[in-house]
């Protein structure tokens, strides 16, 4: 099997299909141990908001772990097959698994959220970030409906629970065996409260486009999955750790690095979507460049204190800042705070606003 057989392999693939993954039977020796032969074993794999002045909150963006080797678990994934035609006649489609490697990371931060999907078809994870962090989210869209998930610490439970009866009455629901509880700010505008399970909770918030049944009938194709059926699930633009060296090449290509910055360290970033990815490596890039401009400054060193402040000057031309603005402000809150520093102030709040650590 040729790289580019396997690759359309990958490519023709449906990993949100939740009915065929983790129960998949008759598989082909033959099959898999050509594809664990290959050389390259190819994986399956908003927004930040203005700063407080103008009445929004941004985001931070930390981590909690760092890149590991990549010696995780398998995970199959339903692909169709065809033998080569034979006597005239098209072969039967044959079921057969890509094992899919994910590394420590991509697992650990797949294992200690609730992992949700909706089995439902044309459901596609939109936006995803926070990850690495206590708390997560992923928002779930297709046609002109969203569903979002966030999920929090349990010991926020109490307090959320009873700010949602200022909106509505608690009426009882379960999510695949989850209990949990509805709330209507409107009659096509809903919430749902999962109860505390495993030291989290988790709230799903519709749009104001929803009709109460349809959103029953999404609710009862939420399923929890393994690890490794979420990760699968996931699209190949949302950045696990596997992707993140290579995204990470993409967003710095033309964006000058302040001394010392460690890109490999940028695996700690968690799962996030491109936005999100965008806005933490440039958030990394810009408060690392804040703090060598402090630095010089106070050593006197001038022509570092430049250097800085022409790296922080040039975000304007960085391609990824652009590629990002139609979407969020969060090139706009960079920006802001990179040209008050080039200007030589350093500004008030930049640590909360850039999520600098």
């Amino acid at each position: 099997m040729t790289e580019e057989q396997l690759d359309r392999l990958v490519r023709e693939a449906d990993p949100a299909r939740l009915d065929v993954m983790g129960h998949l039977g008759g598989v082909k020796q033959t099959l898999l141990e050509e594809i664990m032969s290959e050389s390259t074993l190819h994986r399956f794999v908003e927004q930040p908001q203005r700063r407080s002045t103008v009445g929004r909150h941004v985001r931070r963006f930390a981590g909690a772990a760092t890149v590991a080797a990549v010696v995780a678990g398998v995970l199959s994934v339903s692909i169709l097959v065809r033998e080569p035609e034979e006597l005239g006649e098209a072969a039967p489609a044959v079921t057969a698994s890509v094992p899919v490697v994910y590394s420590p990371v991509a697992m650990r931060a797949a294992e200690k959220n609730p992992r949700l999907l909706i089995n439902q078809p044309g459901w596609k994870a939109t936006t995803v970030y926070g990850f690495a962090q206590e708390s997560g989210t992923i928002a779930f869209r297709r046609g002109e409906r969203e569903l979002e998930m966030n999920w929090y610490p349990a010991d926020s439970y109490a307090v959320r629970y009873a700010d949602r009866l200022d909106i509505s009455r608690a009426e009882t629901v379960e999510v695949d065996g989850w209990p949990g509880d509805l709330f209507r700010y409107s009659a096509r505008d809903f919430a749902v409260i999962l109860r505390p399970r495993d030291g989290v909770y988790v709230e799903m918030r519709t749009g104001d486009n929803w009709s109460r049944k349809e959103f029953d009938r999404v609710l009862a194709a939420v399923v929890r999955v393994d690890a490794r059926t979420w990760l699968g699930a996931l699209p190949p633009e949302i950045v696990i750790p596997e992707r993140v060296q290579a995204r990470a090449a993409e967003v710095l290509a033309d964006v000058p690095l302040p001394p010392g910055f460690d890109v490999a360290a940028l695996g700690d970033v968690g799962i996030n979507d491109s936005y999100q990815f965008g806005a933490a490596v440039t958030s990394r890039v810009g408060c690392t460049w804040i703090a060598e401009w402090q630095r010089a400054k106070a050593s006197g060193d001038d022509a570092a204190v430049r250097r800085a402040a022409d790296a922080l000057r040039s975000s304007h031309g960085w391609r990824v800042l652009h590629q990002m603005n139609e979407r969020g402000d969060w090139p706009e809150v960079f920006w802001e705070y990179a040209d008050e520093v080039a200007a030589g102030t350093l500004p008030a709040g930049y640590v909360q606003g850039l999520g600098c650590r």
